[in-house]
């Protein structure tokens, strides 16, 4: 199973983009819908709205009138919070009722407003966020839903903002066009993101990472790198985890794969981890134990999903190479002639092993090159009296 969270603000369309999943065949759990549906009439929900907020927000047949409820709500964060705190419970019991009947091989889609604003990012798999420009977020709201221009932009400040939900968007969806553009690029998602995503997961296996081509620095990795950390986080109850290897070095070119260290304990620790961390999408590295002929001390995982790449390294903490993966990522972070000289070696090897299939014919070229840089790293680290 696969469970993705969509969220976006209102009027950006991610209902659009929810429903063309739903075609596709994806279980989607709408948070809007269901947060109309546990405060019907004769519902738990309403009673207790009605309790909160008064007699005068219901309608004259006895359901809530929104309008009235909102005109309440909409402009004061602590009402807002008191009617949050009744209906997303409820939601929330019902969500978790649909995802545990959902097929094993299920796309969920948890269609979910507040996403953001609640921290709920690192509980998905993957989040996908539907955004549109604000000026085009009002039109739609007072061309199609009637709202005045004040009501719509008040709502809209209410929530969370671009660079809000740009952190924790694994993919974003530009929905300031036309219908049909955001319709092929939910399609475009689904055939080469989730589908594959999710019988990667299933079936325990990480995504093919191709050869050791080498990118410009992008300065997305850090970001992408901290919604992988938070995710493992999740999962591992808060240990260190680091953002290492090339990609971590601003300014050095790399292949794109993100690297981090989980620092555990002991390696009962990180067999702890193992089934946890297979079944969020990051699956166990087959024969992966030990580190260059030392006793085991790391066990070695890999991202499943196909549009992020990532290696997953567990390793015991005051080990050797923990250390070492620390103190060269910040060496190299930190001498310019350094980083210069590792990236002729990146680049030598990226040409030499241009056709390899797997990248693990190309891992050993670095070896010597570690093995003769490591005494001047470590003169480094005792000049600047670094440590780990």
């Amino acid at each position: 199973m696969l469970r993705v969270g969509l969220t976006g603000g209102i009027g950006s369309g991610k209902s659009t983009v929810a429903g063309r999943l739903a075609e596709h065949g994806a279980v989607l759990i709408d948070g809007d819908k269901l947060a109309r549906e546990v405060v019907e009439p004769g519902t738990p929900g309403l009673a207790a709205i009605t309790a909160a907020f008064g007699q005068e927000i219901l309608a004259e047949d006895g359901s809530l009138n929104r309008p009235k409820l909102a005109a309440v709500v909409f402009n004061s964060d602590e009402q807002r919070e008191r009617l949050n705190g009744i209906v997303h419970p409820l939601v929330g019991q019902r969500s978790a009722e649909m995802l545990a009947d959902a097929a094993e091989d299920a796309v969920v889609v948890h269609d979910v407003p507040l996403l953001v604003e609640k921290g709920y990012a690192p509980m998905y798999n993957l989040v996908v966020v539907v955004h549109a420009d604000v000026e085009e977020r009002v039109r739609r709201l007072t061309e199609t839903r009637g709202m005045s221009e004040a009501d719509a932009r008040a709502r809209i400040a209410a929530q969370a903002t671009e660079e809000q939900r740009r952190a924790v968007a694994d993919v974003w969806l530009d929905n300031s066009g036309t219908p049909d553009q955001v319709l092929a690029m939910a399609d475009a998602l689904w055939a080469d993101r989730l589908v594959p995503f999710e019988a990667n997961v299933r079936l325990r296996r990480f995504a093919r990472y191709g050869n050791p081509r080498l990118y410009d620095y992008n300065p997305e990795w850090p970001a992408q790198a901290a919604r992988l950390i938070a995710r493992l986080q999740m999962l591992t109850g808060g240990v260190r985890i680091d953002h290492i290897g090339s990609t971590s070095v601003p300014g050095l070119p790399a292949k794109d794969i993100i690297d981090l260290q989980i620092t555990v304990s002991s390696m009962q620790q990180a067999d702890s981890f193992a089934e946890p961390l297979s079944e969020a999408g990051f699956p166990v590295s087959a024969g992966n134990r030990g580190d260059r002929g030392e006793e085991e001390t790391k066990t070695f995982h890999h991202s499943a999903d196909p549009g992020r790449p990532a290696n997953i390294h567990l390793r015991v903490e005051g080990t050797r190479d923990w250390r070492h993966a620390l103190m060269f990522r910040d060496w190299l972070r930190a001498e310019e002639a350094e980083r210069a000289s590792y990236l002729d070696l990146k680049q030598d090897i990226a040409k030499r092993f241009a056709s390899a299939d797997n990248l693990a014919e190309a891992a050993p070229a670095k070896d010597s090159w570690f093995d003769e840089a490591l005494p001047r790293a470590e003169k480094w680290a005792t000049a600047t009296g670094w440590q780990p």
